[in-house]
Protein backbone atom coordinates (compact mmCIF):
# COMPACT_ATOMS: atom_id res chain seq x y z
CA UNK A 1 0.00 0.00 0.00
CA UNK A 2 2.86 2.30 0.95
CA UNK A 3 4.14 2.04 -2.49
CA UNK A 4 0.80 1.90 -4.13
CA UNK A 5 0.09 4.99 -2.39
CA UNK A 6 3.71 6.40 -3.04
CA UNK A 7 2.90 5.99 -6.74
CA UNK A 8 -0.39 7.85 -6.84
CA UNK A 9 1.03 11.07 -5.25
CA UNK A 10 3.65 11.34 -7.85
CA UNK A 11 1.31 11.16 -10.39
CA UNK A 12 -0.90 13.82 -9.29
CA UNK A 13 2.20 16.39 -8.90
CA UNK A 14 1.53 19.32 -11.36
CA UNK A 15 3.56 18.60 -14.30
CA UNK A 16 7.20 20.65 -14.91
CA UNK A 17 6.07 24.26 -15.85
CA UNK A 18 7.85 24.78 -19.35
CA UNK A 19 7.94 28.35 -20.88
CA UNK A 20 10.20 29.38 -23.88
CA UNK A 21 12.33 32.35 -23.51
CA UNK A 22 13.69 34.18 -26.68
CA UNK A 23 17.02 34.74 -26.76
CA UNK A 24 19.17 36.97 -29.09
CA UNK A 25 22.82 35.32 -29.92
CA UNK A 26 24.30 38.80 -31.28
CA UNK A 27 27.66 36.82 -31.85
CA UNK A 28 25.95 35.00 -35.26
CA UNK A 29 22.66 37.09 -35.79
CA UNK A 30 20.53 34.38 -35.53
CA UNK A 31 17.48 34.03 -32.79
CA UNK A 32 17.52 31.34 -30.38
CA UNK A 33 15.04 29.56 -27.96
CA UNK A 34 16.02 28.08 -24.43
CA UNK A 35 13.55 26.30 -22.64
CA UNK A 36 13.56 26.09 -18.67
CA UNK A 37 12.06 23.80 -16.66
CA UNK A 38 11.31 24.83 -13.38
CA UNK A 39 10.17 22.36 -10.46
CA UNK A 40 9.55 22.83 -7.25
CA UNK A 41 12.76 25.86 -7.03
CA UNK A 42 14.96 23.55 -9.41
CA UNK A 43 14.97 25.44 -12.62
CA UNK A 44 16.61 23.76 -15.39
CA UNK A 45 18.10 25.33 -18.94
CA UNK A 46 17.85 23.75 -22.56
CA UNK A 47 19.58 25.76 -25.12
CA UNK A 48 22.25 25.02 -27.88
CA UNK A 49 25.86 24.87 -27.71
CA UNK A 50 27.29 27.06 -30.12
CA UNK A 51 29.29 25.49 -33.15
CA UNK A 52 32.94 24.85 -32.69
CA UNK A 53 33.55 27.81 -35.37
CA UNK A 54 31.11 30.22 -33.44
CA UNK A 55 33.16 29.59 -30.55
CA UNK A 56 36.53 30.21 -32.63
CA UNK A 57 34.72 33.52 -33.66
CA UNK A 58 34.01 34.54 -30.27
CA UNK A 59 37.04 33.87 -28.49
CA UNK A 60 40.09 34.59 -31.02
CA UNK A 61 40.34 38.39 -30.92
CA UNK A 62 40.54 40.25 -34.49
CA UNK A 63 43.89 40.19 -36.33
CA UNK A 64 45.07 43.83 -36.43
CA UNK A 65 45.26 44.92 -40.31
CA UNK A 66 49.04 45.07 -41.36
CA UNK A 67 51.28 47.72 -40.93
CA UNK A 68 53.06 49.09 -43.85
CA UNK A 69 57.12 49.11 -43.88
CA UNK A 70 58.46 51.86 -42.98
CA UNK A 71 59.53 53.83 -45.81
CA UNK A 72 63.08 55.05 -46.13
CA UNK A 73 64.17 58.64 -45.16
CA UNK A 74 64.21 60.70 -47.74
CA UNK A 75 67.25 61.76 -49.65
CA UNK A 76 68.70 65.35 -49.01
CA UNK A 77 70.83 67.99 -50.45
CA UNK A 78 71.81 71.04 -48.34
CA UNK A 79 68.85 70.36 -46.46
CA UNK A 80 66.25 70.17 -48.87
CA UNK A 81 65.02 66.77 -50.30
CA UNK A 82 66.71 65.64 -53.57
CA UNK A 83 62.90 65.13 -54.95
CA UNK A 84 62.65 68.76 -54.59
CA UNK A 85 65.61 69.87 -56.57
CA UNK A 86 65.10 67.61 -58.97
CA UNK A 87 62.03 69.35 -59.85
CA UNK A 88 63.75 72.62 -59.49
CA UNK A 89 66.57 71.75 -62.00
CA UNK A 90 63.92 69.84 -64.46
CA UNK A 91 61.21 73.27 -64.41
CA UNK A 92 64.25 75.25 -65.39
CA UNK A 93 65.02 72.78 -68.13
CA UNK A 94 61.39 72.86 -69.06
CA UNK A 95 61.39 76.85 -69.13
CA UNK A 96 64.76 76.72 -71.83
CA UNK A 97 63.19 74.03 -73.86
CA UNK A 98 60.03 75.63 -74.24
CA UNK A 99 61.42 79.05 -75.55
CA UNK A 100 63.85 77.15 -77.78
CA UNK A 101 61.01 74.82 -79.04
CA UNK A 102 58.97 78.18 -79.55
CA UNK A 103 62.11 79.61 -82.08
CA UNK A 104 62.41 75.91 -83.68
CA UNK A 105 58.77 75.79 -84.57
CA UNK A 106 58.24 79.54 -85.30
CA UNK A 107 61.12 80.04 -87.47
CA UNK A 108 62.02 83.21 -84.53
CA UNK A 109 65.60 84.25 -84.22
CA UNK A 110 67.38 83.48 -80.95
CA UNK A 111 68.62 85.94 -78.25
CA UNK A 112 72.04 85.27 -77.48
CA UNK A 113 73.19 87.82 -74.86
CA UNK A 114 76.63 86.32 -74.49
CA UNK A 115 77.84 84.20 -77.87
CA UNK A 116 76.92 86.61 -80.70
CA UNK A 117 75.07 84.40 -83.47
CA UNK A 118 76.28 81.17 -82.57
CA UNK A 119 72.73 80.28 -80.67
CA UNK A 120 70.42 80.97 -83.85
CA UNK A 121 73.40 78.90 -86.20
CA UNK A 122 72.92 75.88 -84.09
CA UNK A 123 69.41 75.79 -83.74
CA UNK A 124 68.87 76.10 -87.64
CA UNK A 125 71.66 73.33 -88.48
CA UNK A 126 70.88 69.68 -89.33
CA UNK A 127 72.15 68.79 -85.70
CA UNK A 128 69.11 70.87 -84.23
CA UNK A 129 66.87 67.61 -85.72
CA UNK A 130 66.94 63.68 -84.36
CA UNK A 131 64.89 61.34 -86.59
CA UNK A 132 62.75 64.08 -87.74
CA UNK A 133 62.28 65.66 -84.60
CA UNK A 134 63.03 68.94 -83.24
CA UNK A 135 66.02 68.08 -80.74
CA UNK A 136 64.27 71.27 -78.51
CA UNK A 137 60.85 69.71 -78.32
CA UNK A 138 62.43 66.41 -76.97
CA UNK A 139 64.31 68.18 -74.33
CA UNK A 140 60.61 69.97 -73.08
CA UNK A 141 58.91 66.34 -73.25
CA UNK A 142 61.60 65.20 -71.12
CA UNK A 143 62.59 67.91 -68.47
CA UNK A 144 58.54 67.42 -68.56
CA UNK A 145 58.50 63.98 -67.32
CA UNK A 146 60.95 64.52 -64.78
CA UNK A 147 59.33 67.76 -63.66
CA UNK A 148 55.94 65.48 -63.05
CA UNK A 149 58.07 62.30 -61.53
CA UNK A 150 60.04 64.32 -58.82
CA UNK A 151 56.77 66.27 -57.83
CA UNK A 152 55.03 62.89 -57.70
CA UNK A 153 58.06 61.61 -55.86
CA UNK A 154 57.41 64.33 -53.42
CA UNK A 155 54.02 63.65 -52.57
CA UNK A 156 51.90 65.08 -55.38
CA UNK A 157 49.57 62.54 -56.03
CA UNK A 158 50.04 63.35 -60.20
CA UNK A 159 50.55 59.76 -61.24
CA UNK A 160 48.37 56.98 -59.39
CA UNK A 161 49.58 53.38 -59.61
CA UNK A 162 52.95 54.30 -59.40
CA UNK A 163 55.85 52.34 -56.80
CA UNK A 164 57.96 54.94 -54.96
CA UNK A 165 61.10 52.42 -56.23
CA UNK A 166 59.28 52.30 -60.21
CA UNK A 167 59.50 56.28 -59.83
CA UNK A 168 62.66 56.58 -58.46
CA UNK A 169 64.49 54.15 -60.81
CA UNK A 170 62.60 55.79 -64.04
CA UNK A 171 64.20 59.28 -62.95
CA UNK A 172 67.70 57.70 -62.72
CA UNK A 173 67.38 56.33 -66.21
CA UNK A 174 65.90 59.69 -67.26
CA UNK A 175 68.63 61.75 -65.92
CA UNK A 176 71.28 59.06 -67.49
CA UNK A 177 69.92 59.71 -70.95
CA UNK A 178 69.72 63.53 -70.73
CA UNK A 179 73.05 63.60 -69.58
CA UNK A 180 74.41 61.02 -72.06
CA UNK A 181 72.87 62.99 -75.18
CA UNK A 182 74.24 66.26 -73.86
CA UNK A 183 77.57 65.11 -73.92
CA UNK A 184 77.54 64.10 -76.91
CA UNK A 185 75.45 66.96 -78.42
CA UNK A 186 78.61 68.98 -76.85
CA UNK A 187 80.88 66.48 -78.58
CA UNK A 188 79.17 68.02 -81.72
CA UNK A 189 79.34 71.66 -80.53
CA UNK A 190 83.16 71.40 -80.30
CA UNK A 191 83.75 69.23 -83.43
CA UNK A 192 81.37 70.54 -85.80
CA UNK A 193 81.11 74.12 -84.51
CA UNK A 194 84.82 75.13 -84.19
CA UNK A 195 84.12 78.94 -83.14
CA UNK A 196 80.90 79.01 -82.08
CA UNK A 197 79.49 78.77 -79.15
CA UNK A 198 75.52 78.56 -77.82
CA UNK A 199 74.73 79.44 -74.37
CA UNK A 200 71.57 77.77 -74.07
CA UNK A 201 73.46 74.55 -75.54
CA UNK A 202 75.63 74.74 -72.27
CA UNK A 203 72.84 75.31 -69.96
CA UNK A 204 71.27 72.45 -71.03
CA UNK A 205 74.51 70.68 -70.73
CA UNK A 206 74.65 71.58 -67.15
CA UNK A 207 71.35 71.37 -65.99
CA UNK A 208 71.34 67.83 -67.53
CA UNK A 209 74.78 66.90 -65.11
CA UNK A 210 73.33 68.07 -62.34
CA UNK A 211 69.85 66.08 -62.65
CA UNK A 212 72.04 63.40 -62.86
CA UNK A 213 74.44 64.19 -59.89
CA UNK A 214 70.86 64.52 -57.98
CA UNK A 215 69.12 61.19 -59.02
CA UNK A 216 72.73 59.48 -58.20
CA UNK A 217 72.46 61.31 -54.86
CA UNK A 218 68.71 59.90 -53.92
CA UNK A 219 70.00 56.59 -54.50
CA UNK A 220 72.98 56.74 -52.59
CA UNK A 221 76.81 55.96 -54.02
CA UNK A 222 76.69 53.13 -52.18
CA UNK A 223 73.51 51.62 -54.13
CA UNK A 224 74.01 52.96 -57.70
CA UNK A 225 76.10 49.93 -58.19
CA UNK A 226 73.43 47.99 -58.77
CA UNK A 227 72.16 49.75 -61.33
CA UNK A 228 75.34 50.74 -63.04
CA UNK A 229 74.60 48.15 -65.36
CA UNK A 230 71.31 49.21 -66.74
CA UNK A 231 72.58 53.00 -66.70
CA UNK A 232 75.25 51.86 -69.16
CA UNK A 233 72.77 50.28 -71.61
CA UNK A 234 70.80 53.31 -72.01
CA UNK A 235 73.55 55.71 -72.28
CA UNK A 236 74.80 53.03 -74.74
CA UNK A 237 71.41 53.10 -76.63
CA UNK A 238 71.03 56.86 -76.68
CA UNK A 239 74.56 57.62 -77.98
CA UNK A 240 73.53 54.32 -80.76
CA UNK A 241 70.43 56.58 -81.90
CA UNK A 242 71.72 59.90 -81.71
CA UNK A 243 75.26 58.67 -84.18
CA UNK A 244 72.39 57.05 -85.91
CA UNK A 245 69.79 59.89 -86.76
CA UNK A 246 73.32 61.99 -87.84
CA UNK A 247 75.13 59.59 -89.67
CA UNK A 248 71.84 59.62 -91.86
CA UNK A 249 71.05 63.08 -92.77
CA UNK A 250 75.14 63.08 -93.38
CA UNK A 251 74.65 60.71 -95.97
CA UNK A 252 71.60 62.67 -97.79
CA UNK A 253 73.36 65.62 -97.56
CA UNK A 254 76.16 63.96 -99.65
CA UNK A 255 73.82 63.48 -103.00
CA UNK A 256 73.40 66.96 -103.14
CA UNK A 257 76.04 69.86 -103.86
CA UNK A 258 78.17 70.42 -101.16
CA UNK A 259 76.34 73.79 -99.39
CA UNK A 260 78.90 76.42 -99.29
CA UNK A 261 78.72 79.99 -97.90
CA UNK A 262 80.57 82.57 -100.23
CA UNK A 263 82.13 85.55 -98.36
CA UNK A 264 79.89 89.14 -98.96
CA UNK A 265 80.49 92.46 -97.24
CA UNK A 266 77.30 94.24 -95.65
CA UNK A 267 76.66 98.09 -96.01
CA UNK A 268 77.10 100.05 -92.74
CA UNK A 269 74.48 102.37 -93.39
CA UNK A 270 74.73 104.61 -90.38
CA UNK A 271 76.88 107.76 -89.86
CA UNK A 272 80.09 107.64 -87.45
CA UNK A 273 79.74 110.11 -84.33
CA UNK A 274 82.96 112.14 -83.19
CA UNK A 275 83.16 110.27 -79.84
CA UNK A 276 82.98 106.67 -82.41
CA UNK A 277 85.54 108.03 -84.63
CA UNK A 278 87.36 108.90 -81.29
CA UNK A 279 86.82 105.36 -79.67
CA UNK A 280 87.61 103.65 -82.82
CA UNK A 281 91.19 105.77 -83.28
CA UNK A 282 92.03 104.66 -79.23
CA UNK A 283 91.59 101.19 -80.19
CA UNK A 284 92.99 101.18 -82.99
CA UNK A 285 96.46 103.17 -81.30
CA UNK A 286 96.35 100.57 -78.59
CA UNK A 287 96.33 97.42 -80.60
CA UNK A 288 92.40 96.27 -79.76
CA UNK A 289 90.72 93.83 -81.96
CA UNK A 290 87.36 92.42 -82.89
CA UNK A 291 87.14 88.66 -84.10
CA UNK A 292 83.48 88.52 -86.23
CA UNK A 293 82.22 86.40 -89.30
CA UNK A 294 80.87 87.74 -92.02
CA UNK A 295 77.83 85.81 -91.48
CA UNK A 296 77.27 86.90 -87.82
CA UNK A 297 74.43 89.84 -87.76
CA UNK A 298 76.13 91.06 -84.35
CA UNK A 299 78.80 91.42 -85.55
CA UNK A 300 77.24 93.60 -88.44
CA UNK A 301 75.12 95.20 -85.37
CA UNK A 302 78.34 96.35 -83.59
CA UNK A 303 80.11 97.96 -87.30
CA UNK A 304 76.87 99.75 -87.22
CA UNK A 305 76.87 100.98 -83.83
CA UNK A 306 80.44 102.81 -84.86
CA UNK A 307 79.20 103.94 -88.29
CA UNK A 308 80.38 103.80 -91.90
CA UNK A 309 83.84 106.16 -90.60
CA UNK A 310 84.76 104.36 -87.58
CA UNK A 311 84.10 100.85 -89.03
CA UNK A 312 87.23 101.41 -91.05
CA UNK A 313 89.60 102.81 -88.53
CA UNK A 314 88.91 99.55 -85.95
CA UNK A 315 91.10 96.50 -86.59
CA UNK A 316 88.58 93.85 -87.35
CA UNK A 317 89.69 90.27 -88.12
CA UNK A 318 87.55 88.35 -90.30
CA UNK A 319 87.43 84.62 -89.14
CA UNK A 320 86.27 83.04 -92.44
CA UNK A 321 87.64 85.13 -95.11
CA UNK A 322 87.32 82.16 -97.73
CA UNK A 323 83.54 82.03 -97.01
CA UNK A 324 82.05 79.23 -94.72
CA UNK A 325 80.13 75.91 -94.89
CA UNK A 326 81.72 72.64 -96.49
CA UNK A 327 85.33 72.37 -96.70
CA UNK A 328 85.67 76.14 -95.03
CA UNK A 329 87.57 76.43 -92.36
CA UNK A 330 88.34 79.18 -89.64
CA UNK A 331 91.51 80.93 -89.98
CA UNK A 332 94.50 79.84 -87.32
CA UNK A 333 94.51 83.15 -85.80
CA UNK A 334 91.04 83.28 -84.44
CA UNK A 335 91.50 79.29 -83.51
CA UNK A 336 94.48 79.96 -81.63
CA UNK A 337 92.79 82.80 -80.10
CA UNK A 338 89.90 80.57 -78.34
CA UNK A 339 87.00 82.16 -79.76
CA UNK A 340 83.57 80.81 -78.10
CA UNK A 341 81.62 82.92 -80.35
CA UNK A 342 81.40 86.67 -82.71
CA UNK A 343 82.10 89.03 -82.31
CA UNK A 344 84.70 88.89 -79.39
CA UNK A 345 86.69 91.82 -78.17
CA UNK A 346 90.53 91.57 -77.31
CA UNK A 347 91.21 94.77 -74.96
CA UNK A 348 93.95 95.00 -73.12
CA UNK A 349 94.55 91.53 -71.92
CA UNK A 350 90.39 91.89 -71.35
CA UNK A 351 87.83 89.23 -73.40
CA UNK A 352 84.68 90.95 -74.16
CA UNK A 353 81.95 88.28 -76.05
CA UNK A 354 79.15 89.55 -78.41
CA UNK A 355 78.60 93.13 -79.23
CA UNK A 356 79.36 95.82 -77.07
CA UNK A 357 77.67 99.50 -75.93
CA UNK A 358 80.64 102.28 -77.08
CA UNK A 359 80.46 103.48 -73.45
CA UNK A 360 81.84 100.14 -72.19
CA UNK A 361 84.28 99.73 -74.96
CA UNK A 362 85.49 103.37 -73.82
CA UNK A 363 85.69 101.75 -69.91
CA UNK A 364 87.34 98.93 -70.79
CA UNK A 365 89.94 100.71 -73.24
CA UNK A 366 90.81 103.33 -70.89
CA UNK A 367 89.53 105.83 -73.34
CA UNK A 368 88.97 109.65 -72.29
CA UNK A 369 87.30 111.64 -74.76
CA UNK A 370 88.60 114.96 -75.33
CA UNK A 371 87.16 118.02 -77.36
CA UNK A 372 84.33 115.53 -78.69
CA UNK A 373 81.02 115.29 -78.34
CA UNK A 374 79.85 112.37 -75.81
CA UNK A 375 77.49 111.22 -77.53
CA UNK A 376 76.51 107.98 -79.62
CA UNK A 377 73.21 109.06 -81.41
CA UNK A 378 73.86 108.49 -85.09
CA UNK A 379 72.80 111.10 -87.82
CA UNK A 380 70.22 110.36 -90.47
CA UNK A 381 71.99 109.26 -94.02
Amino acid sequence: MATISAALAISFLPSPTRFAVPTTDFSSSRIKFRVIFVQRGARFRCCAEPSSQEQETSTTPPTPPPEKPASAPPSSLLGISTSTWSAGVAGLGFLETGYLTYLKLTGSEAFCPISGGGCGDILDSDYSVVFGIPLPLLGLVAYGLVTTLSLQENGADLLPGLDDLDIRLTLLLLATSMATASAYFLYILSAKFVGVSCSYCLLSVFLSFTLLFIRVKNFGFDRIQKFAGIQLAVAVIVALALTNSYSSATTQLKGKDDFVLEPYETEITTQSSPFAISLARHLHSIGAKMYGAFWCSHCNEQKQMFGREASKILDYVECFPNGAGKGKKMTQECQAAGLEGFPTWFINGKVLSGDQELEVLAEASGFVAEGTEQSKETAPN
